[in-house]
């Protein structure tokens, strides 16, 4: 069987986050959601679907077909989206809608000749005209979704890993309700004085993690591979970081990309950031409102109702805050950001522009902008490709006019 995982127009919905990447690499629990749907399908002929000005990242980052496929065998075609728990039904050829929404859909090898050179539009006109099944999904709509549910997964990932114990070394802290919902893997180092509280759920750190003295960390927990945990963290329930982030201060029920730093103290709770994001010292969100109600973001510029109580904030890639940022509750920031902390802050920053003293800039350009991208990636080992810059000046294009509209109405504004 061929699997094939695609998204759709519905990834502008999923932005900042998506924006220089496809929707199923968005992170919930200890994998992506398509690390999830390859281990669900148990495939390894994979082919991706992907918009136009990602494809060849896409390419150069997958050993998969991209954009086009063989007809050679049935197909699972699946919303990258779906964060999968159960098996994929694949007893007879239908379409699986959640909320008359496509989940995912199985066609026989006697029909995947019909759509074979189509392109993804085209499938799922296709797909939609096969029996129809309902069925409850998780449909990852928007970047809270993937917060709300990334505690519940990260206890489920844990299980099924099946790993638990201590590989790495180990000295002098502490395991609150016992060993077994703790897994520290090979080249981890748990410094003196470290306490792990399990009571809420298991805690697994991953290969060459650090963990320095005096932090706390709680689960449900996962820490990916060359994080550092500094002295003195307070890393609460329900959170996701790494690989190679630097995380001090408090943590609550949030979920960093990678290569990101919050290196020092301050708040950062139930919200998404994104990779290569600095946050300056005291850089602290809202996640709850005074009066309870629930929280509002801004997706694409348009305010949606998240139906959640407790929503952070969500901060695109290469983003950068100074000390002492403050943001409002449910803050969406867009990518390659750069942000001064400065009285309120407005509840959406568009990408590409700098906000100081209170007003929307272009700052000093792209260029700039990529010359510090190249800066911080290679001090995590990292080279910006000429795929990535390509999407960067892309993506550049595309948020051009909200941008602009940003930046005209606060340039009339008294300083």
């Amino acid at each position: 069987m061929k699997l094939i995982v695609f998204e759709n127009d519905a990834w502008i919905n999923l932005t900042p986050l998506s924006y220089l990447r496809p929707v199923f690499e968005l992170r919930c629990g200890m994998y992506t959601l398509l690390e999830r749907i390859i281990t669900t399908a148990n495939a390894r002929d994979v082919v991706l679907f992907v918009r136009d000005y990602l494809v060849d990242l896409t390419r150069k980052n997958y050993p998969f077909s991209v954009n086009s496929f063989n007809a050679d065998d049935d197909l699972l075609i699946v919303d990258g989206r779906y964060l999968v728990e159960d098996r994929f039904k694949t007893d007879k050829e239908a379409v699986y809608l959640c909320e008359d929404e496509i989940v995912y859909a199985f066609v026989s090898k006697e029909n995947a000749g019909k759509i074979e050179n189509k392109s993804m539009n085209e499938i799922i006109e296709f797909i939609k005209t096969l029996s129809q099944i309902k069925i409850d999904a998780k449909m990852m709509k928007f970047p809270w979704n993937l917060v709300h549910y990334n505690a519940e997964m990260i206890k489920k990932d844990f299980a099924q890993s099946g790993k638990k114990g201590i590989e790495g070394k180990f000295s002098h802290a502490a395991i609150i309700n016992g060993p077994d919902d703790v897994y520290v893997a090979e080249g981890a180092e748990i410094h003196p004085y470290v306490v792990i509280d399990t009571h809420s759920g298991p805690v697994f750190i991953d290969k060459n993690v650090k963990v320095f003295p005096f932090s706390r960390i709680e689960g449900p927990c996962y820490i990916g591979r060359e994080t550092h945990i500094m002295a003195g963290a307070s890393i609460r329930e329900g959170n996701t970081i790494g690989p190679v982030c630097r995380i001090g201060g408090e943590v609550e029920e949030s979920i960093f990309h990678g290569y990101s730093n919050k290196y020092h103290d301050g708040f950062i709770g139930h919200a998404y950031v994104g990779e290569f994001v600095n946050l300056g010292a005291l850089t602290t969100n809202s996640d709850l409102k005074n009066d309870y109600s629930p929280v509002s973001v801004y997706v694409n510029g348009k305010v949606v109702c998240s139906g959640d109580l407790k929503v952070g904030s969500f901060i695109g890639d290469h983003t950068k805050t100074s000390i002492g940022t403050l943001f409002n509750t449910g803050t969406s920031v867009g990518i390659m950001c750069n942000i001064t902390a400065g009285g309120i802050l407005p509840k959406f920053f568009p990408s590409f522009v700098w906000y100081i003293n209170n007003k929307f800039m272009k700052g000093f350009g792209l260029e700039m902008m990529l010359h510090t991208a190249r800066v911080s990636m290679e001090r995590r080992k990292r080279i910006l490709s000429r795929e990535e810059e390509t999407v960067i000046r892309k993506v550049y294009e595309i948020t051009a006019d909200l941008r602009k509209t940003y930046i005209n109405k606060t340039s009339k504004m008294k300083s």
